[in-house]
């Protein structure tokens, strides 16, 4: 659905994904005239069995946006136990250690999909799904996207182009690297049962192998494993009983014997950041601008900050009556994202390294800090509301 007929808009978004959508949302009723480009068709035509863990703070958000009354099913967290495999270490957040009502949710990502495009929908933003990027150009005034819509090229110009496609378009941009780094681990991913039911507890128990996640879903749990990249195909291989008998011995008997495994997916893990997040007319957000290892389920939440701060500098620069895309607008964006991102890459990619060891000396000392940090509820509370809110937490 287009309504513009200039060919010329304020904003094109590429990448409809839950972060693109979420900054269209935000700039719907500002007099921001925006464009959001999405590969591929409309949800119902496919479907992603993820499971995301989402803080609090984009709780918020997304209520903010009008996107959280649509979603079918959300569990919340209501504390989250923290150990670690081969020593007695342990802690447990909880919301009053944060002052939250909930930690946060675990939710569907095809389900998150498919609210924020139906509040989309509702709204009078300009959309186009089945439109393929093939190229960008920028100058200093503004940037031009050609796409491929129904076997034509297509050609938008903006003020702004904005990347939220996971980072496949940046490698067009000479100005843009990125730093990586790979884990040599890979994450299995399933829905289980367990004979004891699931009470709003969100278990992460650290392995030498990587950590390994079961989270609230529904009645079950959304598994989240983590493990060398050839056992993950063994795994996955695996019948049902022998799956959930492997999972038991890994996991330990904190939820007795596993019962049922739903259908499992693999996906291999690593780091990568964009060392600058903007160029000529060109940011960056979400998995364009950092891709983090699952642990502490930092990823999206992260992304979806980076797309409510820069609608909120956008909006803040058209009411100042300054330009748009200008180099001042995004300096100012990249000042205001640098110790967000930062800081979350650094704390998800220290806690892997730490955590993920065969070191007995460091497993112990590791395992120390864990129960420590129970001790300390300033540090605990500090910790929390940082894996909530951010920085601004």
């Amino acid at each position: 659905m287009v309504d513009n007929t200039t060919g010329h808009y304020d904003i094109v978004i590429i990448g409809g994904g839950p972060v693109g959508m979420a900054l269209a949302l935000v700039l719907r009723d500002t007099g921001i005239s925006s464009l959001l480009l999405e590969a591929r068709g409309l949800p119902e035509k496919f479907e992603d069995p993820r499971p995301l863990a989402l803080s609090y703070g984009s709780h918020l958000i997304l209520h903010r946006l009008g996107a959280w009354d649509k979603l079918t099913q959300n569990t919340p967290i209501t504390s989250i136990h923290i150990s670690n495999r081969g020593s007695l270490g342990q802690t447990i957040l909880t919301p009053d250690d944060a002052g939250v009502p909930t930690l946060g949710f675990v939710v569907n990502y095809h389900d998150l999909f498919c609210s924020m495009h139906k509040k989309l929908t509702e709204t009078k933003t300009d959309y186009i799904a089945g439109a393929t990027v093939t190229r960008l150009e920028a100058n200093e005034s503004s940037g031009d996207v050609y796409f491929d819509y129904q076997g034509k090229e297509e050609k938008i110009n903006a003020r702004l182009l904005i990347l939220a496609d996971g980072g496949q378009l940046a490698k067009q941009l000479p100005d843009i690297t990125y730093q990586t780094h790979d884990y040599q681990q890979w994450a299995v991913v399933a829905n289980v049962s367990a004979e004891k039911k699931q009470t709003g507890i969100a278990y992460e128990r650290f392995t030498a192998d990587g950590p390994v996640a079961l989270l609230p879903n529904g009645e079950d749990f959304a598994l989240v494993w983590t493990v060398a990249p050839g056992t993950a195909k063994e795994i996955i291989a695996l019948d049902d009983k022998t799956f959930l008998f492997r999972l038991h011995q890994h996991f330990g008997d904190r939820l007795g014997k596993f019962t049922k495994a739903g259908k499992r997916s693999a996906f291999p893990l690593s780091l990568k950041y964009a060392t600058s997040i903007t160029t000529q007319r060109i940011v960056l957000i979400g998995n364009a601008a950092q891709t983090l290892h699952p642990v502490a389920g930092q990823g999206f939440n992260l992304g979806l900050r980076d797309a409510y701060e820069l609608a909120c500098e956008i909006i803040d620069t058209k009411t100042a009556s300054s330009e748009i895309g200008a180099p001042a607008m995004l300096s100012r964006y990249r000042q205001r994202r640098h110790i967000d991102s930062t800081a979350g890459r650094l704390f998800t990619d220290s806690l892997v390294k730490l955590f993920s060891n065969k070191n007995k000396t460091l497993k112990h000392a590791c395992g120390f800090g864990l129960s420590a940090l129970d001790c300390i509820p300033p540090l605990k509370r500090f910790i929390a509301r940082r894996m909530i809110f951010g920085v601004r937490g």
